[in-house]
């Protein structure tokens, strides 16, 4: 029997972790992706619970925890520096507000694309731009390429899915913005962190944060603001770093200044609002969305990562189990996930306002409950919220195989 065709449009984790299981659930296996080489870099993102599960599975586990970044934990400091709450990475079993296991974006794509790679094609510096169902498959409109038909297509392409846009509709249908913004970019290097994440926050819902890199020599930060809508291109690089030195002029404090020269010399600037995707469903027809693209929970709630490789996972092993029927395997994809991703995109106590407060007496407030997150009765309450990345009953589609 022909393996049927599957197109998966985004070579980031989670269209390389379903490159990975697609593949393995027999089928034969197209990945284009928008840039023209894979995205090195890039920020630390968090692998827990459920997605730590699915990289032993893959046989990737070893080598995710050798390219981590060390990291002792989070600490807030004032604006002389001064440490004003920690929380050390052993926190809540290595699950709390830093993971035990951070590895930069691109660290974490590549180990997945490499595994992958075998019998995967391919293609880079292109996207999806139209899809048409018929009874034959989906044919593929690309923005370089000629059209292609595919059984099965699955966008796995980010917050601003091409994928979804083609099979549900406009982004403003989905997109629930949380009411903030952040830039990403990498720094020079700062001794004083000494292995620490630190934020420091200002009035006005004004954060800045830096995080070891993995690389010496290099640092890696974010500025992040608090508001409502901006009428700023997200892409456009001089209109970000203009409005960057809008909303945090006159903050002195801590290393700000120094961060607002970095974010001007630093070649891998992302900003971005903080949204998050909301979907009653994530298939249909043919077509099915994994990761941010179907459920972005935010960088709120450091879920993002295990939501991308555990959904990867299910989608490929249900069609496995379903022998490619793909009405049969998306509805148990989406009856697996959904109780999942609903836990996930649960926002921390405070959500925004805990993240960015405005004023100096919720700065305070703030941090207070970061002090206090390892004793009773904030304990209780912040070790079910981060139990939550464990919260699925994950099948053992390996064992499908092995049988």
């Amino acid at each position: 029997m022909t393996a049927p065709t599957a197109l998966i449009s985004g070579a980031g984790i989670a269209g390389s972790a379903a490159a990975y299981w697609l593949r393995r659930a027999g089928c034969d296996v197209t990945v284009v992706e928008r840039a023209n080489v894979p995205r090195r870099g890039g920020q630390t993102v968090d692998l827990r619970g459920a997605g730590r599960t699915v990289a032993r599975r893959m046989d990737v586990f070893d080598e995710i925890v050798a390219r981590s970044v060390e990291q002792r934990g989070l600490a807030v400091v004032d604006d002389d520096g001064r440490v004003r709450a920690s929380l050390q990475v052993d926190a809540f079993d290595g699950n709390g507000m830093v993971s035990e296991i951070e590895i930069l974006r691109g660290d974490l794509a590549d180990v997945l694309l490499a595994a992958a790679a075998d019998d995967v094609e391919f293609v880079w510096g292109d996207s999806v731009v139209a899809l048409t169902e018929h009874a034959g498959g989906v044919t593929v409109e690309f923005e370089r390429s000629p059209a292609r038909t595919f059984d099965l297509v699955i966008g796995a392409d980010g917050t601003h899915s091409a994928v979804r846009a083609a099979a549900f509709g406009p982004e403003t249908r989905f997109l629930r913005p949380l009411g903030g913004y952040q830039a990403w970019f990498t720094a020079p290097a700062a001794p004083e962190l000494d292995g620490w994440y630190l934020m420091h926050r200002a009035p006005g819902g004004l954060v800045s944060s830096l995080r070891p890199g993995r690389l010496p020599g290099e640092t890696k930060a974010s500025l992040g603001f608090a508001g409502g809508p901006v009428d700023v291109d997200r892409r456009d690089g001089a209109a970000v770093r203009a409005l960057l030195r809008e909303r945090f002029a006159g903050v002195t404090g801590w290393k700000v200044p120094w961060l607002l020269d970095a974010a001007d010399a630093a070649p891998d600037l992302v900003f971005d609002s903080i949204d998050q995707v909301r979907m009653d469903r994530w298939t249909i027809g043919r077509v099915a969305l994994v990761g941010d693209a179907a459920c972005s929970p935010s960088s709120l709630t450091g879920m993002g990562t295990c939501m991308a490789v555990v959904g990867a996972y299910v989608l490929a092993g249900e069609l496995g189990r379903a022998r490619h029927d793909h009405r049969a395997a998306f509805a148990r994809y989406e009856e697996i996930m959904q109780p999942y991703v609903a836990q996930a995109q649960e926002l921390p106590p405070g959500g925004m306002a805990g993240y960015a407060p405005r004023s100096r007496f919720g700065i305070t407030l703030s941090t207070l409950s970061m002090r206090s997150m390892t004793r009773w009765p904030v304990r209780a309450i912040a070790a079910r919220f981060f139990a939550k990345a464990d919260a699925i009953d994950l099948p053992d589609y390996t064992a499908d195989r092995a049988g």
